[in-house]
């Protein structure tokens, strides 16, 4: 999960693209980074951290050139604690090429050994976007070997760059001198759209929230599988690069990952999140009386839009229990102290009027390792609830995430190998409700006609790029495992999120 952003123009674009990095911000906050180019020339800086925190005064004036692009980055491929893993990445072969990414490759570690072996390139770092950025510039250079850099050209390039990897991409790169390029994974599993200002001044973003909030209107999203050059003179050149694309967008932006005022695909973020809390309150009548109900209250921030709309269907009054702290920043390891992990309650404060006496119903976005719920259950019942019930806007998370979700193994998920009986007596709810994965999809997918399907791997299993096994899931784990240390040691807001299930729009 990351957010990027690039924009071509004939005025600066330093400050436009850290206001749309700020729009991002809640797509990651691990590290930031921003390249300009001015004539050939590339400017870059990039640091890890809040995008606040990495750029100042000094950083943005040696950011000039009206073309440019940015990312915030949540790791969930390589080293969370390297700087030189954050984006954006550069290679000076062919014209200077500068890539962010946003997603994740599942056949990293092949194509990592293809390129070493057969086209003589080396990989310093354990990124697949530096794997991405090497397959990209090899191809490019063989497409305009004989030929200037023509749209034809880019977007043969770009073509046979889908043949080699798999897994989730979305992508925009400057090719110096020449242009801006984006195109989208042809399972359209990370969004991707693009706008234009009144000057013509273009940008392409992860979400339209960064368009509008820029003063672009959006003109619409990257197709599956489809490539987008806009070249120095600002003309929009488009191709489709993939002879069977199909648009599967991932469940779980839509669940917590976009800004509600997003739209993504044709899909109201905002709608979605009301019609899962519709079809949850169906789920939920089936399962247990209303009228045991006294308020619904939700787990800041994501769960709002659900928990208003199933207050209503229900007929229950909807209040704010929890008050969420968004100051929380690292915990910082001092000289003779030892590791402190972060308590969901440095994060939420319980408002006790809400709760005493009350049979309270807690809605949240979606539980993932259980263990932060079960600790806001508790807040609950300290707070004087009589009863606490929760339910959850999405389905049982009983599958590991491998397209660019930072979404635990197996072995840490609260749902996996586990009933719903089972995780309730872990969480200490009296009753818990969960999202059906049938209706979910159904009552999102009716916002856009025509969608061929929605990536839902987490909920039911399907990985929909045909090419993930049992041994891209021990990789996975190998890798969390070896990052384990330095997660315990320092945490970072970002890593937060899928263990402390109270998050939202950042």
């Amino acid at each position: 999960m990351c957010g990027i952003v690039g924009v071509i123009s004939k005025q600066p674009v330093n400050q436009l693209i850290y206001d749309a990095l700020l729009l991002l911000q809640h797509r990651g906050q691990d590290a930031a980074g921003i390249v300009t180019m001015q004539g050939n020339k590339c400017f870059m800086h990039k640091a890890r951290g809040m995008v606040r925190d990495v750029f100042r005064t000094r950083n943005m004036r040696a950011l000039p050139g009206s073309i440019g692009l940015g990312q915030v980055r949540y790791p969930t491929a390589g080293n969370a604690y390297s700087e030189e893993e954050a984006q954006p990445f550069y290679v000076n072969a062919p014209f200077g090429l500068v890539l962010v990414h946003n997603g994740n490759l599942t056949n990293a570690h092949a194509l990592k050994k293809e390129l070493f072996d057969v086209d003589r390139r080396h990989i310093n770092t354990e990124s697949d976007t530096e794997v991405l950025i090497n397959v990209v510039a090899h191809e490019l250079e063989r497409a305009a070997r004989e030929v200037p850099v023509t749209p034809e050209a880019v977007f043969k390039a770009v073509a046979a760059v889908q043949k080699r990897i798999k897994g989730s991409y979305a992508v925009i790169a400057l090719i110096a001198g020449h242009g801006l390029l984006a195109f989208r994974d042809p399972f359209g599993i990370r969004p991707l759209c693009f706008g234009q200002a009144d000057n013509g001044e273009f940008m392409v973003a992860s979400e339209s929230v960064a368009l509008e909030g820029t003063g672009h209107k959006l003109v619409r999203d990257v197709a599956p599988g489809e490539a987008l050059f806009i070249d120095m003179n600002g003309q929009v050149h488009t191709q489709q690069c993939n002879d069977s694309p199909s648009l599967n967008p991932c469940m779980f932006e839509f669940v917590y990952l976009a800004r509600p005022d997003s739209v993504m695909d044709g899909i109201s973020v905002y709608q979605a999140r009301l019609n899962m809390g519709e079809t949850l309150a169906q789920r939920l009548i089936s399962t247990m009386p209303p009228s045991d109900i006294d308020v619904v209250i939700p787990i800041p921030e994501s769960s709002r839009p659900s928990a208003m709309q199933l207050a209503h269907k229900i007929g229950k009054p909807y209040r704010e229990g929890f008050v969420k702290n968004r100051y929380v920043g690292r915990t910082f390891i001092m000289p003779g102290q030892g590791v402190r992990k972060k308590s969901v309650r440095q994060k939420l404060n319980a408002i006790g009027l809400e709760f005493k006496n009350r049979n309270v119903l807690l809605v949240d976005d979606s539980i993932v390792r259980g263990t932060t719920s079960k600790e806001i259950v508790q807040m609950a019942r300290e707070a004087g609830a009589k009863k606490v019930y929760l339910a959850s806007a999405a389905p049982p998370v009983r599958f590991p995430n491998v397209y660019g979700i930072d979404m635990p193994t197996s072995e840490e998920l609260i749902a996996h190998n586990r009933s719903i009986e089972e995780i309730r007596q872990y969480i200490g709810a009296d009753a818990l409700i969960y999202q059906d994965v049938d209706a979910m999809k159904r009552v999102v997918g009716a916002l856009r006609p025509g969608l061929d399907g929605f990536e839902a791997s987490c909920f039911d299993g399907r990985y929909i790029t045909g090419d993930v096994s049992a041994e891209d899931f021990a990789t996975l784990k190998e890798q969390r495992e070896s990052q384990g240390k330095g997660a315990e040691e320092e945490e970072g807001p970002a890593r937060t999120r899928l263990a402390l299930q109270s998050g939202g729009e950042g």
